[in-house]
């Protein structure tokens, strides 16, 4: 299929050269040129546009005609320069002078345009096609081996593809297309610059790194603004940076009107998009001149900032006719440069005059430009417009061939009739390794030499100052003179960013760049800015609020020491054990007066040393819950307050055996009446009620997670055993309180019955209102409200059953006596028996006996206070 295509492309050119011979060959325009052994083609665009060619006629087409350049460029006529030092470098180094070897050149104007450019192609590849001159048959042209060229992707890309069918080395130095590192579709290309790919990634980079998401881009419509455009967007979809508009300029600048046309609508973009305050151009200089020129003729907004690329970041003409406070902030994307010294004494060296130096036609025309007047003006004029990049890149490009010509020439005759072949210079070129300034260079498996960019910041004063390098291998800026945080002030977003606690929401069909902000839900958060999403806090050890920046630990919450309630209960317990040491001490002191014998004598220690139990249980229910404090206070207060309950039972069932059974029935209980035997079968029952729940459902501390703490508390291990204890011991008090109410006619003064009564109905009371607000509280309190029925109850006995008779004993030491309480008792008895006989009649006199008997039971009065049975007169 190639050899297809090469023979219809020579079949191709034998037909035009048939038919157009003449107009052929008058196409001998090379510019510069001189002789040599090797040959190299050089293509620089010495003008910047061309006039088109109308090739209708009246009667039909024209003959082919070279299309004329115009705008004359000094830049180009610098790079050839450039390319013939570098040549007259080479011959004069001792590598081609040793092997006898010279190199030289012939240097064609591209006009910027394609199509000039492959008319040039056409003189530089002619050689190979046929064997005389088109110009003098008795002298052949000598072919070319190498050519160095262009600046232009679009234009290098389609002298790549003619030069490819003859294998004829191209080396660029400034064409950074993406497509021309394919060696499968451009063999023969090579480079000296990075390509594109690597440029857009730096710019991404740049933006990524300053938070400019909401970017335009300006391209000049060809292969290489399409291929820069096409890898930056890929670039910037992977970063999540958006681009606001594309503005693409016509690649052709001939056409004035349709150039000015699309620059002024590309202003219109701009100043539309006023949140777009970086653009990138991909533009062509004499493009960006038009540009801003339009946008200080519209009074656009001066603080944009421009990301320039290679093409136009060195352009020192642009201001020329604006002023850089008029365009804003550029900073460009330039490559790697070395010592362009002695380029520039070449310059000043140059002989406009000389024979060698008036071969050069680029020269004369030169001379000819308007504001050029001497030979001294024109050489500062081109030490002015010199780029130092470029210069060194096609020295680069030099330098390579001369190597490899050194190299093939080592290896072989150079001078012998056959030359060196393009394919075999080409495989030298891709393995050849050069030294330049004491570094060495090589191609990769690309063609390309990729060295990397400097980042120039643009200055009025200082021109265009270096402030950092990008290094392609690391991804990473170096900054030498300035830091990132300069361009801090520079805002470039869609919407502004969202704070952390909330995050992005794009509306269907935006940009992802243009969004509202929306606070994070509750135990949601983000923590840095523009987050796309909200992160979820772990809900079982963490919280936060709607629009969270971070998760809060969740605090353990328990009944705390701290807390002023368990400091209030724990007072109240406190106070309540020292009122228990003092009475106990009291009633020892006390304890043969007759009030503390009709209270029961020992059995009030006992009381007293249950409640003290019962008291102590309130320490467990405050503090952070343990398994085994979640066992112990229930167990203690369960056991203490049952032992105290059983105690007063039997003080009940004293009083009732005392004033409320008949003598029958009295005798069997009054055998069975064993206070001591009593309590600890009443108290045995509920260890055993308590020794099942600790071995079959122990009590247990919990964690409950709740929104925003984490409640630690005490599961009892099963409802229905706390209840059984809980209810044992309401059980035993309606027990106490059902006898102790049946004996509530004792005398007054030492009505033992009467208190008992009232202190179980405390109890009750209390443990019925307990039942509703314990199932009905929930958090950390819940231990505080068993504390405060606790508390109610141990004072509710401790009121009814003690101070009374601390009150007799402290204040009423006349009725602590055996006279006083005799006399009390029998007072009684009298009224008793009165209430008896009745007003109007007399009861039998068993019922009278049986009456005398009860007021009189030994049982009721101490041993020591126990007198003969009084006779009471029935008579009336």
């Amino acid at each position: 299929m190639a050899c297809l295509d090469l023979t219809s492309l020579f079949l191709m050119l034998s037909v035009l050269l048939a038919v157009t011979e003449a107009s052929f060959a008058q196409f001998t325009y090379q510019g510069a040129s001189a002789p040599g052994d090797i040959i190299i083609g050089g293509l620089f665009p010495i003008h910047e546009a061309v006039t088109t060619v109308n090739y209708t006629a009246a009667n039909g087409f024209s003959p082919p005609q070279r299309p004329i350049c115009s705008k004359f460029d000094s830049k180009g006529l610098i790079q050839a320069l450039a390319m013939i030092n570098a040549v007259e470098m080479a011959n004069s180094s001792p590598m081609l002078k040793r092997l006898n070897i010279t190199l030289g050149y012939r240097i064609y104007d591209t006009c910027s345009d394609v199509t000039t450019a492959l008319w040039a192609v056409q003189d530089l590849i002619r050689p190979f096609l046929d064997c005389d001159s088109p110009t003098n048959s008795s002298q052949p042209v000598q072919p070319i081996t190498a050519v160095i060229g262009t600046s232009s992707s679009e234009i290098s890309i389609a002298i790549a593809r003619e030069l490819n069918l003859l294998l004829i080395p191209q080396i660029s130095y400034a064409s950074t297309a993406t497509i021309l590192s394919d060696k499968s579709r451009f063999p023969a290309f090579m480079r000296t610059v990075p390509t594109d790919e690597y440029q857009t990634h730096a710019m991404v980079k740049l933006l990524k790194d300053n938070k400019w998401t909401w970017v335009g881009i300006i391209i000049t419509d060809g292969d290489y603004g399409r291929s820069a455009m096409e890898s930056f967007v890929n670039h910037t979809e992977t970063e999540g940076i958006c681009v606001a508009f594309k503005a693409i300029l016509p690649d052709s600048l001939a056409n004035e009107q349709k150039l000015n046309t699309y620059i002024n609508k590309t202003v219109d973009i701009i100043e539309k998009n006023t949140k777009v305050n970086v653009v990138v151009s991909f533009a062509r200089t004499s493009q960006m001149k038009l540009l801003f020129k339009g946008l200080l003729s519209k009074n656009v907004s001066n603080n944009k900032f421009w990301v320039a690329s290679d093409s136009w970041s060195t352009a020192k003409d642009i201001l020329k006719d604006v002023n850089l406070s008029d365009i804003g902030t550029v900073l460009g994307f330039t490559f790697k440069s070395g010592n362009v010294t002695p380029f520039q004494q070449y310059l000043k060296d140059l002989q406009f005059k000389s024979e060698d130096k008036m071969n050069n036609s680029f020269l004369k025309e030169f001379l000819n430009q308007p504001g050029i007047k001497s030979a001294a003006e024109a050489v500062q004029e081109l030490i002015k417009n010199t780029y130092s990049e470029m210069v060194f890149n096609i020295q680069m490009a030099v330098s390579a061939i001369a190597n490899a010509v050194a190299e093939l020439c080592v290896i072989r005759q150079c001078k012998t009739p056959t030359p060196i072949q393009p394919w075999e210079l080409l495989r030298q070129l891709r393995n050849v390794t050069f030294e330049k300034e004491g570094v060495k260079y090589n191609f990769d498996e690309n063609g390309d030499i990729n060295l990397g960019y400097d980042i120039c910041l643009w200055d009025e004063q200082e021109g265009h100052g270096k402030i950092a390098e990008y290094d392609p291998s690391k991804s990473s800026f170096t900054f030498t003179s300035k830091n990132l945080s300069d361009f801090e002030n520079v805002v470039s977003k869609c919407s502004d960013t969202c704070q952390p606690g909330q995050y992005k929401k794009t509306a269907e069909g935006q940009h992802t760049c243009c969004y509202e902000c929306l606070a994070c839900a509750e135990n949601q958060y983000s923590n840095h800015t523009d987050a796309d999403s909200c992160s979820q806090c772990d809900t079982k050890s963490m919280w936060s609020n709607d629009n969270s920046s971070e998760c809060q630990p969740k605090t353990y919450e328990y009944f705390e020491w701290k807390s002023g309630f368990a400091i209030a209960l724990l007072s109240l317990a406190a106070l309540g054990i020292l009122l228990l040491f003092s009475l106990s001490a009291l009633f020892f002191w006390q304890r043969r007066s007759p009030v503390v014998k009709a209270a029961g004598g020992p059995l009030c220690h006992l009381i007293l040393f249950s409640l003290l139990g019962s008291f102590v249980s309130v320490i467990f229910f405050v503090g952070e819950p343990t398994n085994w404090t979640c066992m112990v206070r229930q167990v203690i207060f369960g056991l203490s307050f049952t032992l105290c309950v059983s105690c007063i039972l039997v003080k009940s069932l004293k009083i009732l055996l005392a004033f409320q059974m008949n003598l029958e029935l009295k005798e069997i209980l009054d055998r069975l009446y064993k206070p001591y035997v009593i309590i600890c079968i009443c108290t045995g029952l509920q260890i055993i009620i308590c020794t099942v729940w600790l071995t079959l459902y122990r009590p247990f501390k919990d964690k409950v997670v709740q929104p925003k703490v984490i409640l630690l508390e005490c599961k009892e291990g099963s409802t229905v055993m706390f209840g059984l204890m809980l209810g044992y011991v309401v059980l035993l008090a309606l027990i106490c309180f059902t006898f102790a109410y049946k004996g509530r006619k004792l005398p007054q003064k030492y009505n033992e019955a009467k208190f008992i009564t009232f202190g179980m109905l405390i109890y009750l009371m209390a443990w019925v209102i307990f039942i509703p607000v314990h199932v009905t509280t929930s958090g950390k309190y819940v231990p505080a409200v068993e504390v405060v029925v606790i508390l109610i109850s141990n004072y509710g006995i401790l009121s009814c059953h003690f101070l009374p008779k601390c009150y007799i004993i402290i204040y009423k030491k006349e009725h602590n006596t055996k006279d006083a309480f005799m006399k009390n008792v029998y007072e009684y008895a009298r009224k008793s028996a009165e209430n008896i006989r009745g007003l109007n009649g007399t009861e039998p006199r068993s019922k009278i006996e049986n009456s005398v008997y009860i007021i009189s039971n030994p049982s009721l009065v101490p041993e020591e206070e126990q007198v003969s049975e009084p006779k009471i007169d029935t008579a009336p």
